[in-house]
């Protein structure tokens, strides 16, 4: 079973801060890809990923118990 983190506005639009899922074996690509379409969140390949609180691509796999976290892009002036 995987932990998984949204931040800002992905978490105001899934409506909760985390949910828990087994992902494990599949890539962030491929998680993204699931998650992006149960939760229509459109621009999801935009966030960055982190697992266990370190930067990943898209391509790393996903471990039992990691935990994988979204972080929208920050704009602002």
């Amino acid at each position: 079973m995987n932990r998984i983190l949204f931040f800002a506005g992905l978490q105001e639009k899934v409506g909760q801060e985390s949910l828990e899922l087994d992902v494990t074996g599949k890539t962030v690509s491929e998680v993204k890809e699931y998650i992006g379409k149960q939760f229509q969140l459109d621009r999801l390949n935009e966030a960055m990923t982190a697992v266990n609180e370190e930067y990943a691509d898209n391509q790393q796999k996903i471990g039992e118990g990691d935990v994988i976290a979204f972080i929208p892009p920050v704009s602002g002036g």
